[in-house]
């Protein structure tokens, strides 16, 4: 049906693609993977007519592909909804231009077929801004559908949307090709994902000239299980092919340098106790059961019946915080012990962020007391370092005088020689000895997290609290990171807790998973402890069974909450429980 022969493509002079050959045939699924920037999306457009290549051809149906086609449908990572009308009359906007020679009766019945096939009826008359990311997504795969393209393009269009809303819109995808039998190409980061959607797999290089790698067929029929995807033996070494192919091509200085640096023995561990005025914590005394007591708006509001716990390095007791007259955090408890990691998941909006800002000291509580090391917890200070999903640089500084804004105030104490050579350790530590220079914007999407999480481990903080941090950057790069951070940790023996919306992130990354109930008054539902012992390698989990029953487990919890939500798309292949689950949960 398609078919790309010694394809090449250059932008002022910039070799981008090179020699990409492929044959698609119809009704199969084909998942092209690769690092963001490596020319994915040039290689879509090339397919969609969008734009022409520099040397060779591109057929459809044995015919030159000249410019874009009603036979090929584009969906792109935006939505690229007009605002004031509303799902019904943007899908429309497609319908009436590729089948004008129609009565309008049967026009609105080809919107009216689309909708229906996305799930969408009920919302026809719904504004984008009365849409969920997901709805829209779904919108613009509608109106894809409702001009009847015999290929499907999809460049990245679920690398924007949480973990849940993606596995239901990939479910749909699925469902649609079912139905209709469409041939599919898809543009994506993550690999996972191809192996869930996919027929044939292949990698693409990192440019400049990026080519394509070796092609794998995936060994598994439809429907797939997306809690046993990689459960045999034959899928994890397809994965583990994929994965390790594109993390071989990977040419970023940052991502491979190793460093042996080790931070001057009199500035290991640095004691930040004393600091004034950005610290600010009330000392507990011992073992006592005293009434403590909480900043709130300025007033000290007594907090009575919270005991402190002797082996919790981190103690949230009774947390609650409300917006107005709606609560969003309600009876929060946890305790953290030094040196472990924890992870929030839960679905968007349940209030894991509202949590992490409160122990930041960011928000105020509305009730209930948080204490760290035996220190009330009542305002923000440098023992607690924060990462957010965006590293948030100061474009005009370097990597280095981003890191060193913080030295400067933490260890001011300390001589300029002591605090440079604190920040370049740090850098160092996370591959960023030959971009330390640069400023934010000559360093890619991953680097500049490098550059946030150097920033906090700067401060050598008592706990590092991250929010996903790595929530904005494709997958590879975010396993990339995983296993930095992992590494990190040991060197430091940091204590972290993070917000995630990945499953697999949080059993690789953690000690314990806390599952939050939804919101409004979100808890904790359930807290599952991660039995594997650390040091951990990625491959070597994935073949363990107690891998695969954690991410069921988590899987189910998370369809579950959709199901409370009102999710009403099947959701049963990506999350089917297993009974008899074993690992052990704590409370």
């Amino acid at each position: 049906m398609i078919e790309l022969n010694q394809v090449s493509k250059s932008f002022d002079g910039n070799a981008v693609l090179r020699d990409i050959t492929l044959k698609v045939e119809p009704g199969q699924f084909i998942a092209i993977v690769g690092y963001s920037g490596s020319g994915k999306s040039t290689l879509m457009n090339l397919i969609a007519g969008l734009q022409k290549p520099d040397t060779g051809t591109i057929t459809m149906d044995g015919a030159p592909v000249s410019g874009p086609g009603p036979d090929r449908g584009l969906v792109f990572q935006n939505y690229s909804l007009l605002p004031w009308l509303n799902v019904h009359e943007n899908i429309a906007l497609a319908v009436d231009q590729i089948f004008s020679g129609e009565t309008r009766g049967e026009r609105q019945l080809r919107v009216g077929e689309a909708i229906a096939m996305v799930k969408l009826s009920h919302a026809a008359d719904k504004l984008p801004r009365e849409l969920s990311g997901g709805m829209k997504q779904r919108v613009a795969v509608a109106r894809t559908l409702a001009t009847k393209p015999k290929v499907l393009l999809l460049d990245e269009p679920l690398s924007a949307l949480d973990a849940l809303t993606r596995s239901v819109l990939q479910d749909q995808i699925l469902e649609i090709r079912e139905q209709t039998g469409q041939t599919i190409i898809l543009i994506t980061n993550d690999v996972d994902e191809a192996l869930y959607m996919a027929d044939r797999i292949i990698p693409l290089s990192t440019g400049p000239g990026a080519t394509f790698g070796p092609e794998e067929t995936v060994p598994a029929p439809h429907p797939r299980n997306r809690a046993e995807l990689i459960r045999t033996q034959e899928m994890r070494e397809v994965r583990e092919r994929v994965v390790n192919y594109l993390l071989a091509q990977r040419r970023d200085s940052a991502a491979s340098e190793e460093v042996s640096s080790e931070i001057p023995a009199e500035m290991w561990p640095v004691d930040i106790t004393g600091v004034q005025p950005v610290f600010a914590m009330r000392m507990l005394r011992g073992n006592e059961e005293e009434s403590m007591t909480l900043r709130r708006a300025g007033v000290r509001a007594p907090v009575k019946d919270l005991k402190f716990v002797d082996n919790a390095f981190v103690d949230i007791t009774k947390l609650c915080k409300s917006f107005g007259t709606q609560p969003v955090v309600n009876d929060f408890n946890l305790r953290v012990k030094r040196g472990e990691f924890v992870s929030i998941i839960g679905h968007s909006g349940c209030g894991k962020s509202t949590v992490l800002s409160m122990v930041a000291g960011l928000l105020d509580a509305t009730d209930g007391a948080m204490i760290l090391d035996r220190r009330e917890i009542t305002c923000a200070g440098p023992d607690r370092g924060m990462v957010f999903q965006s590293p948030c640089l100061l474009p005009w500084m370097t990597a280095l005088e981003n890191v060193m804004l913080g030295v400067k105030q933490v260890y001011y104490h300390r001589t300029r020689k002591e605090r440079l050579e604190l920040a370049t350790h740090f850098l160092e530590q996370l591959g960023l000895s030959a971009s330390m220079h640069k400023r934010p914007g000559e360093l890619s999407q991953g680097m500049r997290q490098r550059v946030g999480l150097a920033r906090a481990f700067a401060l050598q903080p008592k706990v590092l609290l991250l929010d996903e941090p790595f929530g904005m950057l494709d997958k590879l790069t975010k396993i990339e990171l995983q296993d930095v951070l992992l590494t990190l940790r040991k060197r430091t023996g940091t204590t972290a807790l993070m917000v995630t919306h990945d499953v697999d992130e949080a059993i690789y990354l953690s000690d314990r998973v806390v599952m939050m109930s939804d919101g409004p008054s979100a808890s904790v539902a359930e807290i599952l402890a991660i039995e594997f012992e650390h040091p951990r390698e990625r491959h070597a989990l994935m073949a363990e069974p107690a891998w695969h029953e954690y991410r069921a487990h988590m899987l189910s919890f998370l369809q579950e909450r959709a199901h409370h939500r009102g999710v009403t798309m099947e959701f049963a292949r990506s999350a089917t429980p297993l009974l008899g689950l074993s690992p052990r949960r704590a409370a």
